[in-house]
């Protein structure tokens, strides 16, 4: 293991394993609440934020961390106020985000496009220390957030009249949900990239949902196939020069078709073994008999051979 010998190297590693934790922990909420391509939008905002950091001569991830959030939150309030509809608030988060981004970085002193770019997919080398200590710091409030809260998140996500009944405060949950999606993703965008963040969201989960039959198993399980996607894919970029991006989220994906292929089988037992306890319940039992043939007995039948 000669890549721990380099300090680059601890970072990424580190920095990976928040990432895989956080990621699919924020995005168990979002698939069920059928908003699994937030985090894209969430990403693109992030471009303008990385951006006027560059221009402030600032950390671009502080400052995308809060032109992030700010974002998700303009769209939770679209979404309940504006006349137009979700979708239409997602693309303008899409495009605008992404313009920003890109000219913004433009008009900063000295700004490259190629500077930007380890921000939209992720690079190992420049991982800082102060990058790790903000993404420490983020990460812990986001699992604060997802553990801590998981009960009343998990009511809103499934069925929100059902949380406004019980007396949740249903907005302001579903605000922490967006704010903590932005969040994430800036926690991730150093070691995955902004425009690849939301399938480690969203993958880890579906792979989970496809063996595990509770919350807590789908959330433990697709938390575990996020770090062992995350530090997978930063060891795989390490040994053969690749971006790490693009190798994490592909080993999410395979091991989304791995459990998938895992899941067929095992659901087709489940299924059997549901229907031979249906036929056991149906079946008559030995008592059953045996007041079945006293009654025959008792009948007309036998009345008349007495």
């Amino acid at each position: 293991m000669d890549l721990l010998n380099y300090a680059f190297m601890q970072r990424a590693l580190l920095a990976a394993v928040l990432v895989g934790l956080t990621a699919p922990a924020v995005g168990i909420y979002l698939v069920q609440r059928r908003q699994a391509l937030m985090g894209d939008g969430i990403g693109h905002v992030a471009m303008t934020g990385v951006g006027l950091g560059f221009l402030l001569n600032s950390s671009p991830v502080w400052v995308a961390t809060a032109v992030a959030v700010a974002g998700s939150v303009l769209m939770e309030l679209i979404r309940w106020y504006g006349k137009a509809r979700g979708d239409i608030a997602l693309a303008m988060l899409f495009y605008g985000g992404m313009a920003g981004g890109v000219l913004l970085t433009a008009l900063a002193p000295g700004g490259t496009n190629a500077g930007l770019t380890t921000y939209l997919f992720g690079s190992l080398s420049t991982v800082s220390s102060s990058d790790v200590v903000a993404i420490c710091v983020l990460a812990a409030l986001v699992l604060l957030v997802t553990v801590g809260l998981r009960r009343q998140l998990f009511a809103v996500s499934q069925d929100e009249e059902f949380a406004r009944v019980t007396g949740l405060p249903v907005r302001a949950l579903n605000l922490l949900v967006a704010v903590t999606a932005a969040v994430t993703v800036t926690v991730a965008m150093r070691v995955v990239g902004l425009l690849l963040v939301s399938a480690l969201m969203v993958v880890p989960v579906a792979a989970a949902q496809q063996l595990a039959r509770s919350f807590a198993a789908t959330f433990a399980t697709a938390v575990a196939l996020g770090v062992a996607a995350t530090l997978g894919g930063t060891t795989v970029s390490y040994y053969n020069d690749v971006p790490p991006g693009a190798t994490i989220v592909l080993l999410t994906i395979g091991g989304f078709v791995l459990l998938t292929a895992l899941a067929t089988p095992l659901a087709r037992r489940r299924a059997a073994a549901g229907a031979r306890r249906a036929r056991a319940a149906r079946a008559p039992g030995p008592e059953d008999e045996a007041e079945y043939d006293l009654t025959t007995a008792e009948g007309p039948a036998g009345r008349r051979g007495t």
